[in-house]
């Protein structure tokens, strides 16, 4: 292409060169302030990228849920739980356990509830691995009613999942399996078949539960033998609640629906619960449905000695009399550990007085003596049992690296 030049005002000046780009430029000129030389100059084209197409944007739909959670009233309801959950964690909350257990520093560390026993008992124990824990018992037991002659125990556990099994020597079985689906959720359940014998006609039992352990609270849900077979649900339903209120106090209640059978009526009832923690004690009681009241106190005296008094007062109408049946017992008892052994007493307003000794002669053997003696009824029980361990070197080993890294915690 020629290049053409154009004056204007008739006033020639030499054009500037073309730029670097070979586009067309303005030159101004020296001569003249409005004197401007316009020059045309071949032009090269630079060849762009391709852009991308861009997709367009697709319109969200709001449903009802949006119009529902996209409000005025549900954002001020999630700023005010925020605040909540906020000053919640700023006390300093603890789990104070379940309703269940409430008392459980007195009733089963300190008493000898489910502990004490009447003749004599040999106890053999096999452990075969630690993790994942599984181990077997042999339990032999004579001169006892309540005790099977024989009975053969096996379970399983891993952080997960426990399983226990037991068979005893009357064709009984009983059977538990727990799960845990979160750290926090547990589903526990239980299955016992009782054959018939003299002392009944036997039956079978089954119950389900899921516990659920928050940072300050815990719930549970247990239902016992339910049942729609019959038309209307049967059986006994269970929901509990226990909340911290303050670092050291908590509150709770627990709800039971019963209906044994399609026949009778169903029936509902509400306790409530209370536990109070200080620096070295604790302090609970529970309201029972019939008006009865249970307080428990428990203390610590020192790093070897616990005590712990139990008070238990019924106050229920009686059909046949007509008038008001009030009924106490008080209960007292007290737990020494010594360096390789246990020592715990009690002593009750029934006249009843019990002791049991624990006592490990090596790391492998124990030895359990039992007692019982009753005032009022001029009866005295007496119990022996011995138990042993074995496991291999393997597994002792195994135990040792176990516990280094990090025991397994079943859900028991």
């Amino acid at each position: 292409m020629l290049v053409s030049e154009r004056v204007i005002r008739e006033n020639r000046v030499p054009s500037s060169p073309p730029s670097a780009a070979g586009v067309p430029r303005l030159v101004q000129s020296p001569s003249a302030a409005k004197v401007y030389i316009m020059t045309s100059l071949p032009i090269t084209t630079t060849p762009y990228p391709p852009v991308a197409p861009v997709a367009p944007v697709a319109e969200k739909k709001s449903g009802a849920l949006s119009a529902v959670s996209n409000n005025a009233l549900a954002s001020a309801l999630k700023d005010t739980y925020s605040a909540f959950q906020a000053r919640r964690e700023a006390l300093g909350l603890t789990n104070p356990g379940t309703v269940e257990n409430v008392a459980k520093e007195v009733q089963r560390d300190v008493f000898l509830n489910n502990l004490s026993f009447s003749g004599l008992r040999a106890d053999l124990t096999k452990a075969f691995s630690v993790s994942p824990l599984f181990q077997v018992s042999h339990a032999f037991s004579q001169g006892s009613q309540q005790i099977p002659p024989y009975a053969f125990l096996a379970l399983y556990g891993t952080n997960k999942i426990f399983c226990q099994g037991n068979l005893d020597s009357d064709l009984s079985l009983s059977a538990r399996f727990n799960y845990r689906w979160t750290p926090r959720w547990v589903t526990k359940t239980t299955t016992q078949i009782q054959a018939a014998s003299m002392a009944g006609p036997g039956g079978a039992q089954f119950s389900f539960e899921n516990d659920y352990v928050g940072n300050d609270f815990t719930a549970q849900v247990k239902a016992m033998n339910p049942s729609i077979l019959d038309g209307p649900l049967t059986g006994i339903f269970i929901g509990s609640y226990l909340q911290s209120i303050t670092p050291r106090l908590a509150l709770g209640l627990e709800a039971v629906y019963q209906r044994p059978a399609a026949q009778l009526g169903p029936e509902a009832m509400i306790s409530y619960a209370a536990k109070y923690k200080g620096e070295d004690w604790i302090a609970s009681a529970q309201l029972m449905p019939s008006g009865g009241v249970q307080g428990s106190y428990w203390r610590r005296l020192s790093a070897q000695l616990e005590t712990g008094v139990d008070l238990n007062l019924q106050f229920a109408g009686n059909p046949m009399m007509g008038g008001m049946r009030k009924e106490g017992v008080a209960t007292l008892g007290a737990k020494y550990d010594f360096r390789a052994s246990s020592f715990r007493a009690q002593v009750d307003t029934a006249g009843k007085l019990g002791v049991l000794l624990e006592k490990r002669i090596v790391p492998m053997v124990q030895i359990t003596f039992a007692g019982e003696l009753d005032h009022v009824k001029n009866a005295a029980k007496v119990g022996l049992a011995v138990s042993i361990e074995a496991a291999e070197e393997e597994v002792m080993a195994q135990q040792e690296s176990a516990m280094a890294a990090g025991p397994v915690t079943p859900p028991f």
